[in-house]
């Protein structure tokens, strides 16, 4: 920003003139002032004190001095300890915003020349999209907006898992209980459709794995092979003696220490009506845990732990009874004939994927996100074996006594990881080496961010470290934008058992609570019907996506359907109110004679917090690019708003005291309504003219 240049280059100068000290202009360092100071940029003294053997505020007072005496920027300043905060003058802030006003591309920033794939969805198809896909597909959307917005030629890939054990269960399913469906028979979207038949498979592989899992728990094993049998012996001891520390851990919780909120969940958990992560999710969001809720927190971890493990010894026993049954073997008879090109099996594949693809458009188009590019797992699951090959020449990979190949990742803290079985075959981790492969060569990129959720950390740090190794020119450029898991109050996500949180279902809930709060306000009645049902869309959608996009995509975070769609406080509907609000005003002003804004004006403290947030959007942007975070430009509108609704409250626009003063607080109106939209359309938010 010029104006920060300006001040860089008199710092500068004054450094030079007053204490001999020459530090170029670009290596002056300014910071934003602290709310609770006046000023807006800070220039910090504490080291040239240091060189100069002064005080931090004798020389803050000297640079004071000099640049409210010298400059042309500063009207006042004040020091606080070794801060230099300054206040600069309002023919400042309206040359700034005149040239705000002047860039209808204010903000963004010209083509760099810089190529970036953006990777996100993925998803399988064997089920309708769920909440946290609406979580990874707004990320990736924004994400892919916004690093457009820093100048770079962005390509938006979706990486579609349309095959595998997964697809042919819903497969298989539908051949024996789906009588000829169709969606158009059974009036379902075809995801949804296909969803319902995974949902049975499960059904009924619960039911036939039940007297398999009996036999392990009794020991009888007359089903079992002496491999087999020894892994569960292995299993049920080590539950065995997981499960024995758990008593203790419960018996040193004391109820009577802890408030009756919390007393009461220790019981329901106690019931078996809590989970014990719940608790703990519960627990985290308190600030300011006391001793007993300290102690229960970590208390409740180490159970947590245990928990975790017993399940993954009990997942182990399933797993091999699972295999056991009539509907698995099928299954995986199922995906042998697919992988041998059966035509029946392809044509039955081929059928059930169109009905999942017309599904998931529909969920896409009211999601709001569209892609560049799909890749299907169907056509690169075989990738990635040449470069196994590859590594083995350039002794990267080494070759275990069963012929498997593995790469030793332990000299950067990872382990040793499989990339081909024995038997020739690949893992994923092949097929994504692969897939890098392919996707530079389709699309030569600088960067490739993959969104992909955080329980993947580890396959990302792994497939990062490979292609390094082996010398990739892109491997530089990789980023996994990790999110956590999203919740609802009633608990977190299901999958197989049909009681997952539908994508569809949540977008018509929010859309109708959005219908259900503008009836209320009894503010849109009179639109036109077309109108009224895109204003639903655009708040409830609105709040959706804001909602899950404010928050640092690292954190794990509490969806409240209830608390997004709210007009007071950090929400969309907030910020597309005050939008409406901006545009009712620039229309209503058509009705009075505007003049030029003039050069010298004395602004209002609000007005002048205005003019300052606006000037920030630029770097708002390049930093929400840089860290890959769309939760900085949703909390940056959300300021925006705050700090116009206080300056609406305070200024008075139409009857202002003249017509300099009406004409630039018109003006600053519809420059702050710009930068909402485009802030808005930056996390693929859409606001209205009118609510």
């Amino acid at each position: 920003m010029a104006l920060e240049q300006t001040l860089q280059t008199q710092i500068s100068q004054a450094l030079s003139e007053l204490f001999s000290i020459h530090v170029p202009s670009e290596e002056v360092l300014l910071q934003a002032t602290r709310k609770d100071f006046e000023g807006s940029h800070t220039f910090v003294t504490f080291q040239i004190a240091k060189q100069v053997r002064k005080s931090p505020v004798e020389v803050g007072q000297q640079l004071g001095d000099y640049l409210q005496q010298k400059g042309t920027a500063v009207s006042r300043f004040n020091v606080v300890q070794g801060f230099l905060n300054l206040v600069l003058s309002d023919a400042v802030w309206i040359e700034l915003f005149k040239s705000i006003q002047a860039n209808t591309s204010y903000g963004f920033q010209p083509a760099n020349g810089q190529k970036v794939m953006v990777e996100y969805s993925s998803p399988n198809t064997n089920k309708p999209l769920h909440l946290g896909h609406l979580r990874n597909n707004f990320l990736g959307y924004s994400i892919a907006q916004i690093l457009k917005a820093n100048g770079y030629e962005v390509m938006k890939t979706n990486i579609v898992n349309d095959r595998g054990i997964h697809i042919c269960k819903s497969m298989l399913a539908y051949q024996k209980f789906g009588n000829g469906e169709t969606p158009e028979s059974s009036n379902m979207k075809g995801d949804k459709l296909v969803g319902k038949y995974y949902v049975e498979f499960d059904k009924q592989l619960k039911n036939q794995t039940q007297p398999f899992l009996q036999e392990a728990y009794n020991q009888t094993f007359t089903s079992y092979s002496e491999a087999e049998q020894t892994v569960i012996k292995k299993s049920l001891e080590k539950i065995e003696k997981l499960e024995g520390f758990v008593p203790p851990l419960k018996a040193k919780i004391d109820k009577t220490q802890l408030n009756t909120e919390l007393a009461e969940l220790i019981t329901e958990w106690e019931t078996g009506l809590e989970k014990t992560s719940s608790i703990i999710k519960e627990l985290e969001t308190v600030e300011g845990l006391k001793g007993a809720e300290k102690e229960l927190l970590a208390t409740l971890r180490k159970i947590n732990k245990l928990e975790g493990e017993i399940n993954d010894e009990k997942d182990e026993i399933k797993g091999i009874a699972q295999n056991k049954t009539e509907i698995m073997k099928e299954a995986q008879q199922m995906l042998l004939k697919w992988e041998q090109g059966d035509p029946e099996t392809v044509a039955l594949w081929k059928k059930m994927n169109g009905w999942v693809y017309v599904g998931f458009d529909v969920t896409y188009k009211r999601m709001g996100v569209d892609f560049d590019k799909f890749y299907y797992e169907s056509n690169t699951y075989l990738l990635g074996k040449e470069i196994v090959n590859e590594g083995l020449e350039k002794g990267i990979f080494f070759k275990k006594e069963n012929g498997s190949v593995w790469i030793d990742l332990t000299e950067v803290g990872l382990d040793e990881k499989l990339l081909l079985r024995g038997d020739g075959t690949s893992v994923y981790m092949t097929q994504d080496l692969g897939l890098a492969d392919l996707k530079h060569t389709d699309f030569p990129m600088d960067k490739s961010v993959y969104v992909v959720g955080n329980e993947q950390d580890y396959h990302f740090k792994v497939l990062f470290s490979i292609l390094q190794k082996l010398g990739r020119p892109y491997a530089e450029g990789l980023y996994h934008l990790s999110y956590g898991m999203v919740d609802l109050p009633s608990g977190k996500m299901k999958s197989r058992e049909g009681t997952v949180v539908d994508a569809d279902d949540l977008m018509n809930e929010m859309v109708e609570t959005a219908e259900e709060r503008s009836k209320d306000l009894s503010k849109v009645e009179e639109f036109p019907e077309e109108e009224r049902t895109q204003l639903f869309n655009m708040v409830g959608i609105g709040a959706l996506k804001y909602f899950l996009l404010k928050v640092d995509p690292v954190k794990r975070m509490l969806f409240n359907p209830d608390k997004s769609i709210d007009l007071h406080g950090n929400t969309a509907t907030f910020i597309q109110y005050t939008h409406a609000r901006i545009s009712t005003i620039v229309r209503k002003s058509q009705e009075f004679t505007l003049v030029d804004v003039p050069t010298f004006y004395t602004l209002h403290e609000a007005e002048t917090d205005l003019v300052i947030l606006l000037g920030e959007f630029p770097n708002v942007i390049k930093d929400a690019g840089n860290k890959y975070a769309p939760s900085t430009i949703a909390n940056y509108c959300y300021e925006m708003a705050k700090s116009y609704n206080r300056f609406f409250d305070l200024c008075s626009i139409f009857k202002a005291d003249t017509p300099e003063q009406m004409s630039f607080r018109v003006a600053l109106s519809a420059e702050v309504g710009k930068v909402i939209k485009k802030g808005m359309n930056l996390l693929g938010i859409q606001v209205p003219d009118r609510m």
